[in-house]
């Protein structure tokens, strides 16, 4: 019952995907800088709500290693804001980052391997949490979430015309046609956030990376990608989608609130979201598994930014004894996780623990879903046992996904179909692997 993502396994490739030969090496211990007096300070960046809590708190109990937190707005600056950090050689010693990013960032010789540090806590994590923070069995961070994703909707709007809680996609989209005709959307696509494409390709069975020998094979066309495409373009060219933007945060959840949109797929750190902004309609949302297609068993994707965190490790930290020590910390101290898991003083993540189903009511809000909150304990933990085991993230996997962000765009504006934008990715991932080096088929 855990989420997990397959690491490429074959030895030397990710070696032979990387930007410089130092990635193909063992870990520069770097532990030496500790002979200044005073307690050793981290650098730490980090985007989620309650870590300035864990990090307090963590600061408290230890008197030899300090944090000294920075909050990054969210994860596409972290992103921007690493990337640069790392070329001018001043990166934070912890970084919060999710799991589809951990390839390509091994790949530019930007992490640690910690395993030395950390391998013995395997046992601590869920299988599937534990193996996103590896590349090729090395360990580069270490995780913090995970982040099975489900439904959640309004069910005064469902009752209101009629309609049950749609189990297969095609239902889906029949009950937005007529919730269409009242002028509420089913769901909202963000003209920036391509993570939909994502996370149904990965339900529907795609591949879009996989290791074929010594080389990636790259396909965006294949069986389920197309079926995942064909829901997507339904539901945009019936306008069953509003299309808000998260640069307005705000609106996006006033939306919500005001009966606007009727349904959102999300895993439970986005509950927070929902309870810190909501005014009207708390009591009012109740869960329902992802539907399936038609046909087809239960089957959650993990998500690409819904994927677990994890806090990396940057290479040129000088303590990553204490760093990798600090991130195991955060990830298993009793107080820690439950401060992250609650949705009011946390982000409302799942824990990355072997116990992660022991945090679900923790994770999920009373105030929220109201007489639906227990219902709602047995979705998210069977959410757990249907998620998604066989996607690769690929090594240029944050270049990709702003590419795919700007066709996205284009799709949901109407000025090119879903299978435009797979078709052009397809091309451009190639021809961008080729460009690095890298050996690729397709």
């Amino acid at each position: 019952m855990s989420v997990r993502f397959r690491r490429p396994a074959l030895a030397g490739v990710v070696c032979a995907l990387a930007l410089t030969v130092s990635a193909c090496g063992g870990s520069d211990s770097g532990d030496d800088a500790s002979g200044s007096s005073g307690p050793v300070t981290l650098p730490y960046w980090g985007w989620a709500n309650g870590q300035e809590a864990v990090v307090k708190a963590f600061n408290a109990s230890h008197k030899d290693v300090q944090l000294k937190y920075t909050k990054v707005t969210d994860q596409l600056t972290m992103q921007k804001n690493l990337a640069n950090a790392l070329k001018a050689g001043d990166a934070p010693c912890l970084a919060q980052n999710t799991a589809e990013f951990v390839t390509t960032l091994v790949s530019q010789d930007a992490l640690a391997d910690i395993t030395e540090y950390v391998g013995s806590s395997e046992d601590k994590f869920n299988a599937g949490a534990w193996a996103g923070a590896q590349v090729q069995g090395k360990v580069y961070g270490v995780p913090t979430s995970s982040a099975p994703q489900f439904t959640i909707y309004r069910t005064d709007i469902f009752q209101k015309y009629g309609l049950k809680t749609p189990a297969t996609w095609d239902e889906f989209i029949a009950a937005g046609k007529v919730l269409k005709k009242h002028d509420i959307e089913i769901t909202n696509y963000a003209g920036e956030d391509p993570s939909t494409l994502v996370v149904l390709s990965m339900q529907a069975g795609a591949h879009w990376y996989a290791i074929d020998g010594n080389a990636w094979k790259i396909d965006f066309q294949d069986a389920g990608s197309l079926k995942a495409a064909k829901v997507i373009q339904d539901i945009v060219d019936n306008d069953l989608n509003s299309k808000l933007s998260f640069a307005d945060y705000a609106a996006v959840q006033r939306n919500y609130d005001e009966g606007g949109t009727a349904t959102r797929s999300i895993s439970t750190w986005q509950m927070a979201g929902m309870v810190q902004n909501f005014t009207k309609s708390f009591g009012d949302w109740a869960l329902s598994p992802w539907p399936t297609f038609t046909g087809e068993a239960a089957k959650t994707p993990a998500g690409t930014n819904l994927t677990g965190n994890l806090n990396l490790v940057t290479k040129d930290c000088a303590n990553k004894k204490q760093a990798a020590e600090a991130a195991l910390w955060m990830s298993t101290n009793t107080g820690a996780v439950k401060t992250m898991a609650s949705p009011t003083t946390g982000n409302g993540v799942l824990p990355a623990l072997a116990d992660s189903q022991s945090y679900v009511g923790e994770a999920i809000s009373d105030k929220l879903l109201g007489s639906n909150y227990e219902p709602a304990k047995k979705i998210v933990t069977d959410s757990l046992g249907t998620v998604t085991t066989d996607w690769t993230f690929g090594p240029d996997w944050t270049a990709m996904y702003t590419e795919l962000a700007s066709g996205w765009a284009k799709v949901i504006n109407k000025e090119q179909k879903v299978t435009d934008l797979l078709a052009h990715m397809q091309e451009w991932t190639v021809d961008d692997l080729k460009s690095r080096g890298i050996s690729v088929k397709s």
